[in-house]
Parts: structure tokens; sequence; C-alpha cells
């Protein structure tokens, strides 16, 4: 993305899998490893970048503590939440963690993967990663009915969420599910004060790449009409990653110039306050 004078930042995301260790002393030393490094080697050396800290998610108490140590840093403008978790983000459990977040006014930014130990779906384990890559959109929408469901964007109303390496097209569909269950059922969530595609319009972005493009120009521009917003989609390179689409090539040209203009850049800087 370009800052107001035109300097290109970047957004660097160290997925080093912290969600794994089960020994707490380790998890954190290892967030605060990570986190120290970031900036000493990558933040400090470069005003272009900035970084996510890296958390012990398994441990929320710990992981507000990590926020609050480090949160303050220029750098650092986004917290990394891996997509898989053992207890859904909208949990009371994870109070402290959205205290310090909002705290430090920082972005939450929830990155595809993770490996807490807990299946990957509902139903068990896949046989196979093709199964769970092609399925991670499920645990995206998992996260995002748990955080609406459970308040968290009543409780702290300036959160914002970035939904990292998520695809978006499944977004739509979801939205329209789930504010027609709310209107069926909003009785049992009764804090939940409004239609859940209001708050998550409000409150999440969404990268696109990797883009799940359908195949036609018209097929495209429809979808981004159903997401119903322009400021939802962030411009994402998935570095070192290759993706058979590229959004530069195969996606912005075809947008109007005004949404491809806030898709590079407008919306990253407004999410992240660059």
């Amino acid at each position: 993305m370009l800052d107001p004078l035109g300097i290109e930042i970047a957004i660097l995301n160290c997925l080093y899998a912290i969600d794994s260790l089960h020994n707490p002393e380790a998890a954190v030393a290892f967030a605060s490893a990570v986190n120290d490094w970031l900036i000493a080697e990558w933040l400090d050396r470069d005003p272009r970048l900035r970084a996510s800290l890296v958390l012990p998610v398994q441990l929320p108490e710990l992981a507000a503590r990590e926020i609050d140590r480090v949160g303050d840093h220029p750098g650092f403008v986004q917290v990394l939440m891996p997509a898989r978790s053992e207890h859904p983000y909208g949990s009371r459990l994870f109070r402290p963690m959205w205290e310090a977040i909002d705290r430090r006014k920082l972005v939450a930014g929830i990155h595809f993967g993770g490996a807490p130990g807990n299946p990957p779906f509902p139903s068990g384990w896949p046989s196979h990663y093709f199964e769970e890559y092609a399925g991670m959109a499920q645990v995206f929408q998992s996260q995002l009915a748990s955080i609406v469901s459970e308040g968290v964007l009543d409780l702290f109303p300036n959160t914002r969420i970035a939904l990292l390496e998520s695809g978006c097209t499944w977004l739509p569909a979801f939205l329209w599910r789930f504010d027609k269950e709310w209107r069926n059922l909003r009785q049992l969530v009764p804090w939940v004060k409004r239609a859940p595609s209001e708050y998550i319009r409000e409150h999440v972005c969404l990268t696109i790449q990797p883009f799940d493009a359908p195949p036609t120009t018209d097929e495209l521009l429809a979808l981004v009409g159903e997401i119903g917003s322009d400021d939802l989609l962030l411009f994402a390179t998935d570095y070192p990653h290759n993706h058979p689409t590229d959004p530069a090539q195969d996606v912005l040209p075809h947008l109007p110039e005004a949404l491809a203009r806030k898709i590079r850049h407008e919306n990253a800087r407004a999410l992240y306050g660059l």
C-alpha cells in the first residue's frame, strides 16, 4: 500500500506457531522473542515497514501482557491471531486480549491457519491438507459468528478486524444467512442490537489474496456489488506464496478505478491509520 506521501508500506506477518506450544512459559518466551526480533531486525531498520504482533493467543491474559509490553511501538499496527483457535475468539475467555487490543488501538488480524491441537472442522479431522485449505472459509465464518454473537463489537466499538488470507467470495452468502438467523433468533442474543452484516461491514476488512475469483468479469463485478461496501477489501500479496490469480493483473484492472484505488491502498490506510 502507499502512505499519504506516496511511500510504499508493507505489513509483515510472522506466522510462528506460538499457538501450538502447550508450555505456557515457552509460548510467552517465544512470542516475546519473535516480537523483539521484528523490532530489531525489521521495524527499526526500515521506516516503510509495519508488522503484526505475535501472541500466545491460547493464554489471553498473557497475550494481553505482551500487547501492552510492545504494542506502543509505532511499527506494530496489528496483532496476529490464527483463524483456528482452541476456543472461538468471541468467548469471554478472550476478553483480556480484546481489552488490550482496544487499549493499544491495534487491528485484530485473523490469519489463515493455526495449530491449536483440535480438529479444523466440527466433523473432525480431514485426511488431506487440501480439505483443510479448501474449507478454511468455514473457520473464518465461525470466528465472525462468534465475535458478533458474543458481543465483542458492542463491548469494544472501536474494534477493527482484518481477515488475512481468507478469500472473500464466501462473504455475501454468509452475511445473508447470518442476518436471516439473527432475525429469527435474536431474542437469544439481545445484546446484538443490529443485523450482523452491519457490524461486519463497519468493523471488518478482508484481503483479496488468495482471490477465489469467479471466471468472468461480469461475475466478478456482481460479487463485489454483493459484498455491499467499497471499504471491505484490502490488497495483499501473500508473499512468498504463489497463487494462480494475481490481483494486480487479474482483479483490479477489471474494477472501476475508484474502487480499485480503495483496494490498492485507501482502505488499508484507513484501517491501519497510516
